[in-house]
């Protein structure tokens, strides 16, 4: 086997897919910043602070890490800096997997003391905290002790609940409750297995399992066995127009990142992380971007239990979609779940609004058993996926759509009261992480109040471009 490339680990109730070449970690200490500029990074870095820290990594590996890239720090945490000038196309890191942290590192006596519903991610976070507990003792103590701490983490699991009010509209919230509550139960079906070793990881409570299991979403990589910390390798920052990624080179046993520009002395590397919306970076990284085009939202939709077709319309539902994506715990039964992302036409199609969507509008606009038996009469003859195309009764149609507009509507008037809120709202002056956090609220909110107003607008235009006709 070659080069495989690498797929940061997925969080267990995340419902997006991350691609295979795309790293998937924003920092977790930092929050609503720019991809930082290479004339920013040299203004503040200082190549001697992690010295001692590379030294080590290269020890323990018994071999060079990098020749050209040393640790520094930027106004955005620690970060990678090129020592010499870098060419497009060089291979500027090398990491051995003896420097993971992974569930190698756990005893092998303690695994069949593991449920099996534990995920790779837990796991890891679990051999995190021995280390953690080992202190200076720990093989990985360098490395450890330059992640970020609580205090930095940002993951809106680590919000109040006062924090998590000023995100309420988003789904973002809802899904924020539901891993915390995730996250919880894993803890309470691990601690009885770190019980039994008492010397590996002392007194763990619910925070230090927390801490750590954030750290691990957020720096994690996918890996052959399925997830590790890869020390010096996360630190490097993101950069959306960067084509770089972190590759695993089974032959030789090693991680390897290809740089995919020249970098002058003294100048950042860059990564690039992947194509994530803010509720996504939020959530599993604790970061957000006052601008972000990967912008979605996810927008909930049932069949309300006073609708006269009721039974009817939720059996053809059943019938014809598809099993949602999202974790049972996260919706209710009949909840179903979309993604709307920034509208965009092109050549009479539209982009952004799901066809899915649209199909279930069309059956919740329907008025008779008739109208349902149509639908079903019309997929079958064509791929038996219900009501993708536009109803040949053009009022019906509108009114179909017409459903989605004032459900956006209302989701958009949610939106806009609270940003008002955030606007209006007092912070104590020594209330930095408040602050922060706030200003992450805006972003996520902004962000996706983008997106509605697109989808919004297309609708509207939609409806009157059928009243007209």
């Amino acid at each position: 086997m070659g080069v495989v490339l690498v797929l940061r680990g997925a969080a267990p109730l995340r419902t997006h897919l991350r691609p295979l070449y795309l790293s998937s970690r924003l920092r977790c200490s930092l929050a609503s910043f720019p991809s930082p500029t290479s004339t920013q990074s040299k203004e503040v870095c200082n190549f001697k602070e992690n010295d001692d820290f590379l030294q080590w990594l290269q020890q323990k590996s018994g071999t060079e890490i990098s020749s050209v890239l040393s640790v520094g720090s930027s106004v955005f945490g620690r970060s990678l800096f090129a020592l010499k000038p870098i060419e497009a196309g060089d291979c500027i890191l090398k990491i051995p997997f003896s420097a993971h942290i992974s569930v190698d590192n756990l005893p092998l006596e303690m695994m069949p003391l593991i449920p099996n519903e534990i995920d790779s991610q837990s796991l890891v976070a679990v051999a995190l905290l021995a280390e953690q507990n080992l202190g200076q003792k720990s093989d990985w103590a360098p490395y450890v002790n330059c992640l970020p701490g609580l205090g930095e983490m940002h993951s809106s699991i680590f919000w109040s609940k006062e924090e998590l009010e000023m995100i309420r509209p988003s789904f973002v919230y809802r899904e924020t409750i539901e891993w915390r509550k995730q996250f919880e139960k894993d803890f309470l079906a691990l601690k009885t297995a770190m019980e039994n070793f008492p010397d590996l990881f002392g007194n763990v409570q619910l925070e230090n399992f927390l801490h750590a299991r954030a750290l691990v979403s957020s720096r994690a990589w996918e890996i052959i066995k399925g997830v590790a910390m890869i020390p010096f390798a996360d630190f490097l920052n993101h950069d959306g127009s960067s084509n770089s990624v972190l590759a695993i080179n089974v032959k030789e046993q090693r991680d390897e990142v290809v740089a995919d520009r020249s970098y002058a002395v003294g100048d950042e590397v860059f990564i690039r992380y992947g194509k994530f919306s803010n509720a996504t970076l939020l959530l599993d990284f604790g970061f957000t971007l006052p601008v972000n085009c990967y912008d979605q939202v996810r927008i909930l939709m049932d069949v309300t239990s006073d609708d006269p077709l009721y039974t009817q319309k939720c059996q053809l539902l059943h019938e014809h979609s598809l099993p949602t994506k999202l974790n049972s715990n996260t919706l209710k039964k009949k909840e179903r779940s979309y993604l709307i992302k920034q509208v965009r036409t092109s050549k009479g199609k539209v982009k952004g609004i799901p066809l899915a969507l649209r199909a279930f509008a069309r059956v919740l606009s329907a008025t008779s058993v008739i109208e349902l038996e149509e639908m079903t009469k019309e997929a079958a003859q064509s791929d038996g996926r219900l009501a993708r195309s536009p109803l040949k009764n053009r009022q019906r149609e509108m009114q179909a759509h017409l459903i989605l507009f004032q459900h956006l509507d209302r989701k958009i008037q949610g939106h806009l009261a609270a940003l008002k809120g955030l606007q209006n709202m007092n912070i104590p002056d020594s209330s930095e992480a408040f602050s922060t956090r706030r200003k992450m609220a805006k972003d996520l909110l902004s962000g996706e109040l983008r997106v509605l107003h697109s989808a919004h607008s297309w609708l509207a235009a939609y409806c009157k471009d059928i009243s007209s006709t």
